[in-house]
């Protein structure tokens, strides 16, 4: 069998390690060293910068093991690319994040989430290896007892940069059955999470993915997935159909387990109805090509630049683009508060707990502690005279009352003492000094919240 497009021999990477440590030593002392990237998945917008180390030829799947249940990927491979790799063997990352241009070294060094999350944590805990090109110019190889392997989640690029991930692997089944099952309170939604998410079964059949739509205050639904190896019928979300609606509107669904990875990609969540792509006669026009988070997070990009949507707004908006974790038991007062307050509709709520007992510093949470993320993306008018950032304040002041965690992809106003209360200042300063310590890479809160 001819060797995949997207698998790069292991000598290859060891050559581009080499390229890009000198094109590191070139950059004058002193100066700030960052990455040049065609794509991001972050929502903290910067002006364009020239320059950057390019790491281009970090994008590949060096291999794949189908007995050890393995990958070795370069750290700017994207999932979509991983996936394409894995499926044939039968088997997937046991955390796909939702995106497809989500790269294996962004969601360790940030976040990721999904549906197995429940079962197998966040996918920096699949983790057993990681190559890194640190702040100081160093290429280390490091694993779970080492401190910079702990600390690199939630470093977003500020300790160093991914170039090579050892990843575990799960068994896929063909299909997923989908069971939309509708609430009418998030008290009895969190009750259920938290009760499925302990037994990994509901009314009597397996459940191995978990996640929910909140379409208002009375309108919630939790979609529970298992693994079938038949599926009666196929639907297929990558055209004309629009997954989300499709949680309304049935009760049994089931996918491809690709187009179930994928599910929520179609249509960015449902954030593509901003762009006008969810109208049937427009929906019809677009080739399914464009029909991709990736294609709507560059419009983004245009506009932020451009402001040409806030040029169209008679109201002052603040953007709301965040993911939080909040305690299951706390899941209905942060749901009630943020009805109330911020008024976004819908939200996704995704369960997670930590799959390993001995912590990520970075971003502390309790393993004993089923959270809940909740997503919500989009923005919201402002009253008069009211600062921008507000909101977001709101729910950052919402989370830590209430024991959780925010996600750092998008906009923070934190105070610079507050935030490092929360993503524990004394242990990030102890990283930095021994694996950056000329400062060349930002740290985290300038780079956070400063947007430095």
């Amino acid at each position: 069998m001819p060797e995949r497009p997207n698998v790069v021999r292991v000598s290859d990477h060891s050559q581009a390690v080499a390229a890009l440590r000198g094109q590191y030593e070139a950059i004058p002392a002193g100066a700030p060293v960052r990455l040049a990237k065609p794509t991001s998945n972050l929502f903290r917008f910067r002006a364009d910068q020239p320059g950057g180390l390019d790491v281009a030829r970090f994008n590949r799947v060096l291999s794949v093991d189908p007995d050890a249940m393995t990958a070795q990927v370069q750290g700017m491979t994207t999932y979509e690319d991983l996936v394409d790799a894995t499926l044939p063997h039968g088997l997937m990352p046991l955390v796909v994040p939702q995106l497809k241009t989500i790269t294996l070294g962004g969601a360790v060094a940030g976040l990721g989430i999904e549906s197995s999350s429940f079962r197998n944590g966040l996918p920096h805990e699949s983790v057993r290896e990681l190559e890194v090109m640190t702040g100081d110019g160093e290429v280390v190889v490091v694993g779970p007892e080492d401190d910079l392997f702990r600390g690199f989640p939630n470093s977003y690029g500020t300790l160093g940069y991914t170039l090579r991930l050892e990843i575990e692997l799960e068994r896929v089944h063909p299909f997923v059955k989908l069971r939309h099952v509708p609430f009418g309170s998030a008290e009895e939604c969190a009750e259920v999470i938290e009760a499925v998410c302990a037994e990994r079964t509901y009314q009597g059949e397996p459940v191995d993915f978990v996640d929910g739509t909140v379409f208002s205050g009375t309108e919630q639904y939790l979609t529970l997935g298992s693994w079938a190896d038949r599926a009666p019928y196929r639907s297929d979300y990558t055209g004309n159909a629009i997954y989300y609606r499709s949680i309304q509107s049935r009760r049994t669904d089931y996918l491809t387990v690709r187009d179930y990875l994928w599910r929520w990609d179609t249509d960015w969540f449902w954030c593509s109805r901003a762009f006008g792509v969810q109208h049937p006669v427009v929906r019809r026009l677009v080739p399914k090509r464009y029909l991709r988070s990736d294609v709507y997070r560059k419009i983004v990009a245009w506009d932020r630049r451009r402001g040409f949507s806030a040029k169209l707004s008679k109201a002052v908006q603040e953007p709301v683009i965040q993911d939080v974790e909040i305690p299951v038991d706390r899941l209905a007062e942060f749901l009630d508060f943020f009805h109330r307050e911020i008024g976004i509709e819908p939200v996704w709520l995704c369960p997670v707990r930590l799959r390993d007992r001995t912590g990520w510093p970075l971003y502390p949470m309790d393993p004993d502690v089923l959270y809940v993320n909740v997503g919500f993306w989009s923005t919201v008018d402002l009253r008069p005279g009211e600062p921008m950032g507000s909101r977001n304040r709101l729910i950052e002041d919402k989370v830590t009352e209430l024991g959780g965690h925010k996600s750092l992809y998008s906009d923070s106003y934190y105070e610079e003492q507050e935030f490092w209360d929360n993503y524990n200042g004394p242990t990030y300063r102890e990283l930095k000094k021994r694996y950056d310590a000329a400062s060349r890479l930002p740290d985290l809160y300038t780079k956070c919240v400063l947007r430095g």
